[in-house]
Formats: structure tokens, C-alpha cells, sequence
């Protein structure tokens, strides 16, 4: 949802404020990564700036279906742009041009932004200037020539096969009490680490998602993409033990399908998820501190080594472009490298 700051006296259009500049607001939006929201300016925005960028993100809502962080980022992004744009004048989104969406991107250099986050940036001003010449809003496309630094494309650490295999088993031996929290726990670490799947998509699991007779779930990705992702029997068996066990005691009467619940009772959030993950994390000796999403870095990596093509990995993980997948090659590459260094007398 935007953050608005209410309506201003005899109607009119909301109010523009900076965002909250503590959330993580763009997980991986556009690279599958973290980054941070711009905190320079506070400026308010000429009313039609202000209306037009409440319409774009109806539009990245319910026509694009966008997952909430990836509207967020968005957004922020191009508030961004247009408070650069206010600044220097305009007051309409028609009159964006390159030269303004070329000093925007200038200035977050000299902010010190990271190339990533440039690259992000860029991305992000292209799509919304795209979106404004599709609509009438504005007379050509702005960022139709916008280019942008190529983005460092970097992995975080993942787990080691007996580090994985660690953290299930000190999770699992947790879970010995028989308490519905550590059979959920469990059951969760199974299938992040089985399926590679992100938290969000984790998260949204249906009951009805788990497919306990073929070994697979049914998954919901980024644009509400479908697609089916294997697991296997020991992700099976601490899926059991959760649907069976741990569930029905936690269960409320406005649980609904959720195949994950908070100890209230609801359907838990990524945060708790995350949560979980670094502390379960922290009791595996010398693994790194990594998340959900290292959990998933994890899979993929150890599905390579295992002998995996590289297209099969690519629909497992629901990437839209093989170039994404291609990023955990380079993780087995170094690997293997270091390994024959060790290893090859004439190394």
C-alpha cells in the first residue's frame, strides 16, 4: 500500500512523503536482492505528479500483480524520480525527458549509491516511463534510450551439504517435545531447503498446495506465476508430522487454508520465517549467517553439483531468464577450483 499522509482539506489528491526508511523495501524486486529506499528528500509533489504516481501503483497492483515488496520498491523508485523532477522544475510527468532521468541517476552516483542499485533505479524509471507513453500519459517514451551501469551480480555464502544437513537435524532435535511450533519449524526448514522456493512463496502455501502423493507443491511466484516444485522424503515426513500433529493445535477458527501458522494461530509472515532461519542458523557451528534466501541460494548450488542441468534448476527456482540461474554456476565453479587446488599435485 502507499504511504499517504491523509487527504489534504476540501478533498484533492493525498500527500507524497517519503517512505520508512528502515524497512528492507526492495527484496529482490529486480535482482532478487535487498536495497535500500532513497532517504534524500521529503519534498511534496505537485498534485499531478501526486496523482499519476497513485494510478501507477493501482496499476503495479492490480494489473501487474505484483508482490507487496515489489510495488513498494517500485514505488519508491519513482518518487524518487519525481521529487529529482520537481526540483528542477516540472510539474507534470509529461514533461519528463531523458536529461532529467539521466541527472536523477547522476545524483544517486553521487550519493554513493552501489551499481546495483543504479541498475535497479534505471529499471525501475524505464518501466514507469514505458507505462506512461503506453497510457496517453505522457507523449513518448522518456527512458526508452535511459541505459544503466551494468549491476555487480553477487551471491550471498551458502550452506556446505553436512551444514544443511546440521540445521535440519538440531532444528529437528528441537522438535523432540513434540511441540506443534518445532514440528511447523521443522517442517519449514524441509521444504526451503528441498525446494529452493522463496520465503514469500513459502509463506502463501495452501494446504491443499501439497501434493503428499506425487511429492510436489504447487507454488505461487512473482507475477502469480505457477509452476510445481518437487521435494523430497524427508521434507514429506516433516510435512506429515506438521499436518498431523502440530497443526490441528494451533489451528483457529480463522486459520483458513494456510498450511503455516503462526503460534497464533494465523497464517505466519515472512518475518517470522526469517527470524527462524537466522536462529537456527546460529546454532550450526562456522556456517554463515544466512536467510530464507540463502536457504535458497543453497539448494540451487547443491542441485548443480549434483548434476543438474542448468534449465531444470531455472524452473525449479521459477527464474524468467536462464541468465539468473546461470549467477550459481560461478558458485560451483569457484568450488571446484579451490578443490583442485587442494587436491591436484600439480595444481
Amino acid at each position: 500500500m502507499a504511504w499517504w499522509s491523509g487527504r489534504r482539506r476540501g478533498g484533492g489528491s493525498p500527500r507524497w512523503r517519503t517512505p520508512d526508511t528502515s524497512s528492507r523495501s526492495y527484496t529482490r524486486a529486480v535482482t532478487d536482492e535487498a536495497a535500500e529506499v532513497d532517504p534524500t528528500g521529503a519534498d511534496e509533489l505537485p498534485e499531478p505528479m501526486a496523482r499519476v504516481l497513485g494510478e501507477y501503483e493501482r496499476h503495479l497492483v492490480s494489473e501487474r500483480d505484483l508482490t507487496h515488496h515489489s510495488v513498494r520498491a517500485y514505488i519508491a523508485d519513482v518518487a524518487g524520480l519525481l521529487e529529482h523532477a520537481a526540483r528542477l522544475g516540472h510539474t507534470d510527468v509529461a514533461g519528463l525527458d531523458l536529461r532529467t532521468l539521466r541527472s536523477w541517476l547522476a545524483k544517486q552516483q553521487t550519493l554513493g549509491r552501489s551499481r546495483t542499485t543504479l541498475a535497479r533505479r534505471a529499471t525501475a524509471a524505464r518501466v514507469f516511463t514505458a507505462w506512461l507513453a503506453r497510457t496517453g500519459r505522457a507523449p513518448v517514451d522518456a527512458g526508452a534510450s535511459l541505459g544503466s551501469p551494468k549491476a555487480h551480480h553477487s551471491l550471498p555464502p551458502v550452506l556446505r551439504v553436512d551444514e544443511a544437513d546440521e540445521l535440519i537435524r538440531a532444528a529437528a532435535e528441537i522438535a523432540d517435545d513434540g511441540s506443534p511450533v518445532g514440528l511447523r519449524d521443522v517442517a519449514m526448514l524441509e521444504l526451503l531447503y528441498a525446494t529452493g522456493i522463496r520465503v514469500g512463496e513459502l509463506v502463501g502455501l495452501d494446504v491443499d498446495d501439497i501434493d503428499r502423493d506425487r511429492f510436489v507443491v504447487r507454488v505461487f511466484g512473482k507475477g502469480r506465476k505457477e509452476r510445481s516444485v518437487p521435494f523430497g522424503r524427508p521434507a514429506a515426513r516433516a510435512l506429515d508430522f506438521w499436518l498431523k500433529q502440530g497443526r490441528p493445535r494451533l489451528a483457529i477458527e480463522g486459520s483458513g487454508a494456510a498450511l503455516f501458522l503462526g503460534a497464533r494461530g494465523r497464517r505466519i509472515d515472512q518475518r517470522a520465517v526469517r527470524t527462524l532461519v537466522h536462529r537456527r542458523i546460529a546454532e550450526v557451528p562456522g556456517a554463515p549467517d544466512i536467510g530464507p534466501h540463502g536457504l535458497r541460494h543453497t539448494a540451487a548450488t547443491h542441485l548443480l553439483e549434483g548434476g543438474a542441468d542448468l534449465r531444470s534448476v531455472q524452473e525449479l527456482l521459477g527464474h524468467a531468464s536462464l541468465a539468473t540461474t546461470q549467477l550459481y554456476t560461478h558458485v560451483t565453479t569457484d568450488r571446484l577450483r579451490r578443490a583442485y587446488r587442494q587436491a591436484h599435485p600439480r595444481a
